[in-house]
């Protein structure tokens, strides 16, 4: 299954534009493709899907941190004719094996025809 939760299978749905097949044509799509190149610790997507204007030099990884699943809560805009997207999501994760919920309001930009991650509003990490 799909990390993001939505299709069967990886390849068919995050995999496609985590791989560089094909582009995300929403910003939902690129939050959920960036869930999954998070889960699968892929600095180089991660990287190349972050704005220019905000992209950090590097991605770390807790190698102790594993991904449990994503939410979409809210979508505003962000489909194949808007220029700008806000995604509201929650991400489980443990560490240790103590779960973690982190609570984000994120803003994406379409600069031509491509989608990125601009930066995020962090609305709290809880532990469960």
């Amino acid at each position: 299954m799909c990390h993001c939760g939505l299709q069967p299978e990886y390849d068919d749905c995050c995999g496609r534009y985590v791989s560089g097949r094909d582009i995300a044509p929403t910003a939902e799509a690129l939050m959920r493709s960036r869930y999954s190149g998070f889960v699968e610790c892929n600095d180089s997507y991660l990287l190349a899907s972050w704005h220019p204007d905000t992209r950090p030099s590097r991605v770390r990884f807790d190698p102790d941190q594993r991904w449990l699943g994503l939410k979409i809560r809210a979508i505003e805009a962000g489909t194949e004719t808007d220029s700008a997207g806000i995604v509201e999501f929650e991400a489980r994760f443990k560490v240790h094996g103590k779960g973690h919920r982190l609570h984000e309001i994120s803003r994406f930009e379409r600069i031509d025809g491509r989608w990125y991650y601009l930066d995020g509003q962090h609305l709290g990490a809880t532990t469960a």
